[in-house]
């Protein structure tokens, strides 16, 4: 009965058993297999599957041809076909291989957690740049498994694994898809310069960014919306924020500032993904402060803050000052309260307390405030005084002589980008 519902395209609701494979090599890892599964069927959960079972393999090594071993995959077999599931969804990565192997026995579709990440990234891609960005993740993905997933992309009936820009095209050969890579990594080269040339423009003009970095649904987008009062999408759903927002934010000084909302990262975010997704991600290393937004009542804090910090390393942004905001405090216990770091860089916040965003913008503006300085500027050279007002707030002015002497709370950041130009008019005690 599955063959024929295949063969005529008709796109069933996806109703999936998910399995998890727990090797020495996880073990090491350090990952909580466990904790990997919850958030498979969250993902899976995002992606609007309908969960009908999970499975978990304990086993030393992966097995080369089944993945899980075939007396596991019989087990597979009969509680799909005892539940009327229509697909099989992996916590691990699968060789093209494996998927042909397995969708040969099992007769269904079979999804691995890569593909499930890129399925669910497709149904958020809502700009050009994301749409580029998602279709070339999965065309990177797809072109090695070609040999496991050509036999039976023409009957997968829709679904997750079959969504996104790229779907009309997965049944292509080889070359097809590399000159579809090509031509989508021309495309996003243009993006990219792009969205460099826009941050340059900030920069010049002396605008400071502010990021937003966590683990997906910690609560950016949420937080972004009470700072700025931002009409954006905020769900309690895993990646309900692909396409980067910017807004801006006005601290207490009154001084402007751009604060941008990025993807929320995961745990295995696949490579792939990650490569396509890098000039989004770079919204964060330009910035020059980052809130890493946490969700503290999650009983896996400490794995996720890991994942975020790993990440934001690979970029090249972990020398970026950051301020560390345990979001959520009101769903906490007292006992999770108690054990999160307070200091000036870790603060418990709700995205719903007016004192809290107060506070953050307060702190905001500390972190990119530097000392009090005074600067003797000449009559003649009147026109520093934009640049005083540019690098931070003045505080106080007066004339002496010829020469106008303004004290300055300075912006850290500005200054660093400007300050070149008053450095020989400090005023040295």
């Amino acid at each position: 009965m599955r063959n024929s519902t295949y063969e005529t395209k008709t796109t069933l609701p996806d109703k999936a058993v998910l399995v998890s494979l727990v090797t020495n090599e996880v073990k090491r890892s350090g990952i909580d297999p466990e904790y990997s599964l919850n958030e498979l069927v969250q993902l899976a959960e995002t992606a609007g599957v309908e969960i009908a079972d999970v499975i978990v393999q304990n086993k030393e090594t992966p097995d080369t041809r089944w993945f899980i071993g075939k007396g596991k995959v019989e087990e597979l077999r009969a509680a799909i076909d005892a539940l009327g599931a229509n697909t099989a969804i992996f916590d691990q990565e699968l060789s093209g291989a494996q998927v042909r192997n397995l969708e040969e026995t099992l007769d269904v579709k079979i999804i691995d957690r890569t593909q499930l990440i890129l399925d669910i990234f497709a149904q958020r891609a809502k700009t050009r740049e994301g749409i580029i960005q998602v279709e070339l993740a999965q065309h990177s993905y797809l072109l090695p498994r070609l040999s496991g997933h050509g036999k039976n992309l023409s009957r997968l009936g829709g679904g997750i694994g079959t969504r996104g820009p790229g779907e009309s095209k997965l049944e292509t050969d080889r070359r097809h898809i590399r000159n579809r890579i090509s031509e989508l990594k021309a495309q996003l080269d243009e993006v990219t310069k792009h969205r460099k040339l826009h941050r340059e423009r900030r920069k010049e003009n002396g605008v400071v960014q502010v990021a937003l970095v966590g683990y997906t649904n910690a609560g950016k987008s949420t937080l972004l919306k009470q700072l700025t009062a931002a009409d954006v999408y905020i769900e309690n759903q895993l990646f309900a924020t692909l396409d980067p927002t910017s807004r801006a934010l006005i601290l207490p000084s009154g001084k402007e500032v751009v604060l941008t909302d990025t993807v929320g990262f995961i745990q295995n975010l696949p490579h792939d993904l990650v490569a396509s997704f890098r000039a989004t991600l770079e919204e964060a290393n330009e910035a020059d402060l980052i809130l890493h937004v946490v969700d503290a009542s999650s009983d896996t804090r400490d794995e996720q803050m890991k994942v975020v910090d790993r990440i934001l390393n690979d970029l090249g942004a972990s020398s970026t000052p950051q301020v560390v905001l345990f979001n959520k405090k009101d769903l906490c216990t007292p006992e999770q309260l108690e054990l999160l770091p307070a200091d000036e860089n870790h603060i418990k916040i709700s995205a719903y307390d007016d004192k809290d965003l107060e506070s953050i913008r307060e702190i905001i503006q500390d972190k990119l405030t530097g000392e009090t300085v005074t600067f003797r500027i000449p009559a003649a050279r009147g026109d520093l005084s934009s640049v005083i007002y540019r690098v931070g707030e003045v505080i106080g002015q007066n004339f002496e002589e010829d020469d106008l002497l303004f004290e300055v709370r300075l912006n850290q950041a500005d200054y660093e980008k400007s300050g070149y130009l008053l450095k020989e008019y400090e005023v040295r005690s």
